[in-house]
């Protein structure tokens, strides 16, 4: 490939999804859609567990922070996405993409510390259910958030600047909906096998540290679970394991696909599908995932509505 004399603060131009897509407004709508009901989704989570008392309680605390970072992280690609689909264009500059790169690297950071954590939790309510109260004290919850968000931070902070300072003198296209680590190093001129393979060792450590949290949590849980009597408190605590599980299984398996398969195993069009998956789906699925399966939420979510159509009513009178 020809290089060119860019400047480093040249806008880049991102391809994004529409562009190889038969139907790109098909594709516009239910991209919108997604959004729209991911926003929706998770401020009725965080509403829900702030009025309802029932849901004043550690693991609802935490979910509640994981609506918030869903919402953020959603917020960080989609919006510009769909605006540039609308107004026709797909330059983002140089500024913008390194703020897009440390906001997307804290948040999926910040989410993977936080989804490992929370295992913590699950792990303590049924295997230490007496104790609960003090190891999950309102500040252990406080610090597990700080932790989470941290460690995100951390990685925004190590990564971005190095990532951004490469001379991109190959193109400024982009293959990508977002910037993205892997997509910006392509367009890279210099050698970056030192970086990626840093890089690789750092995502190694941040899915591996939270994976064996929750892999040690939920081994003891299976042992604790399987030997109950109760049959009720055996289903009990399955179910309130199993959406974490999900939503644990929907982020990290696409993460590893990215960050840890080797690049000569996928292409850059099953990179952007995947990366679609977890940026965008994701945090609509969560809240679906652990509201459906959640009989507290639901139950929350009936009393809610229900105070709202009554609500209602006395004002038309």
């Amino acid at each position: 490939m020809e290089w060119v004399n860019y400047s480093m603060y040249d806008d880049f131009v991102l391809l994004g999804l529409f562009s190889n897509s038969p139907f790109p407004w098909l594709l516009f709508t239910l991209i919108l859609l997604v959004f729209v009901i991911s926003i929706a989704s998770n401020v009725l989570m965080i509403i829900l567990i702030h009025v309802d008392p029932h849901l004043h309680t550690p693991m609802y605390f935490l979910l509640s922070q994981l609506s918030v970072m869903d919402i953020l992280y959603i917020s960080t690609i989609v919006p510009k996405m769909l605006i540039d689909q609308v107004i026709g264009q797909r330059a983002i500059s140089f500024a913008g993409c390194t703020a897009q790169h440390f906001l997307y690297l804290t948040l999926a950071g910040a989410e993977f510390f936080l989804l490992g954590l929370m295992s913590y939790d699950r792990y303590v309510a049924i295997c230490y259910p007496l104790r609960y109260p003090i190891l999950m004290s309102h500040k252990v919850c406080l610090l597990i958030v700080v932790a989470a968000w941290l460690g995100g931070s951390v990685d925004g902070f190590l990564l971005t600047p190095v990532t951004m300072q490469f001379p991109f003198c190959k193109s400024r296209e982009i293959n990508h909906f977002f910037c993205e680590v892997p997509a910006l190093l392509k367009l890279s001129c210099t050698d970056t096998s030192a970086y990626e393979t840093a890089m690789y060792v750092c995502c190694i450590m941040m899915l591996l540290i939270p994976f064996s949290v929750i892999s040690f949590s939920y081994a003891r849980i299976l042992i604790t679970v399987y030997r109950m009597s109760e049959a009720e408190g055996r289903k009990k605590a399955v179910a309130t394991c199993s959406s974490h599980m999900v939503v644990v299984s929907l982020f990290y398996g696409a993460a590893m696909y990215t960050y840890v398969l080797p690049h000569s195993y996928h292409t850059p069009e099953q990179d952007k599908a995947v990366s679609a998956f977890y940026t965008i789906l994701t945090p609509m699925l969560n809240p679906l995932i652990y509201s459906l399966r959640n009989k507290d939420v639901t139950g929350a979510l009936k009393k809610f509505l229900g105070r709202c159509f009554s609500s209602g009513r006395v004002h038309a009178f």
